[in-house]
């Protein structure tokens, strides 16, 4: 073979593998693959209900899977544990609420760190509690459950979500301000808590909107008031605690959404982005409200609100919870 034919068929191969050169070094696509949502709280409460519906549009603006995993117990610190571990990559998402980003850091100790550990991706929604009970308590009102219980001190039982869980430090703060006494029940969540109630292991709940209502709505259980300074638009008959009888006794179990610390902050980026167009959508939100959930307004829905929100709640509520001594059970 003459050196030219030799010559041109070096060049026709090297013309062949240029196309895949550049391929090498090309970073991927994010997302390019499934993304797994750790969800601290049984299946079927708020979390996971609130996260479920959040992901599922999530995963149209994507174009990508979302795989949901729950992990229910020890107030949800084993799950922001596991979230804390995952490759910081931007495929694992933790949804979180004041229990598991605010709270648990006062009562549990932690093997992750609650603002080192995590960058923040959004604000979502803020249900309020509402105080139920059995409906074979007699009291017709807040005031009249008052009443009852200041009669019947340590008579009842209030199911919580465990130690520092918002039902748990609302009712605490519910005996300071009203003088009355009643035993407290952990759970592993808002769910097998509701099915005590139902069944009438427990008299008392100061219950997620979400978890509750249904069962109000039904006849099942009662409810007095919602901790929030407006009625709820999906039950405009329940007062709130201002109207019931109980000023200020306002409480709001906000939730959130982090992945590990050092995250790309493209993916950071991509994931913001689809959070805000979730909270835009009309079918989300009209869910979300069915559900008592009150989006938080656009401004507050980045990062950077997320994590001054979370440092505020933890200035206010650490030195609340430590004074009660409160501690993991």
């Amino acid at each position: 073979m003459g050196p030219s034919r030799r010559g041109f068929l070096r060049l026709a191969a090297g013309a062949a593998a240029l196309p895949t050169t550049p391929l090498i070094g090309r970073a991927e696509t994010f997302p390019s693959r499934p993304i797994t949502m750790v969800v601290p709280a049984a299946v079927g409460g708020p979390t996971d209900t609130l996260g479920r519906i959040v992901g599922e549009r999530m995963a149209r603006a994507l174009r990508q899977t979302i795989i949901y995993e729950n992990m229910g117990s020890a107030g949800g610190s084993i799950a922001v544990g596991r979230a804390a571990r995952a490759a910081p990559d931007g495929y694992t998402l933790s949804i979180g609420h004041w229990t598991t980003h605010v709270a648990n850091g006062a009562v549990y100790t932690l093997s992750y760190d609650l603002i080192g550990d995590f960058d923040p991706v959004a604000l979502l929604a803020s249900p309020p509690l509402m105080i139920v009970s059995t409906n074979a308590i007699p009291a017709k009102d807040l005031k009249g459950l008052i009443a009852w219980l200041k009669a019947n001190p340590d008579k009842a039982s209030e199911g919580t979500g465990g130690a520092g869980a918002p039902s748990h430090i609302s009712g605490l703060q519910f005996q300071a301000l009203t003088g009355t006494r009643f035993q407290f029940v952990p759970y592993r969540g808002a769910a097998p808590a509701m099915q005590d109630l139902l069944a009438g292991q427990i008299e008392l709940m100061f219950d997620q909107v979400p978890n509750s209502l249904p069962q109000v709505n039904a006849g099942r259980i009662r409810a007095y008031a919602v901790t929030a300074k407006t009625r709820l638009a999906i039950a405009p008959d329940i007062p709130t605690v201002d109207e019931a009888g109980l000023p200020g006794f306002y409480f709001s179990n906000w939730h959130g959404l982090w992945v590990p610390k050092g995250t790309p902050e493209d993916a950071v980026a991509r994931l913001n982005a689809a959070v805000v167009e979730t909270l835009a959508d009309s079918d989300v939100r009209a869910r979300l409200a069915q559900l008592g959930f009150e989006i938080f307004a656009r401004e507050q829905q980045t990062p950077a609100a997320l994590r001054a929100h979370q440092k505020a709640e933890m200035e206010k509520w650490w030195p609340i919870i430590r004074a009660a001594g409160i501690k993991a059970e």
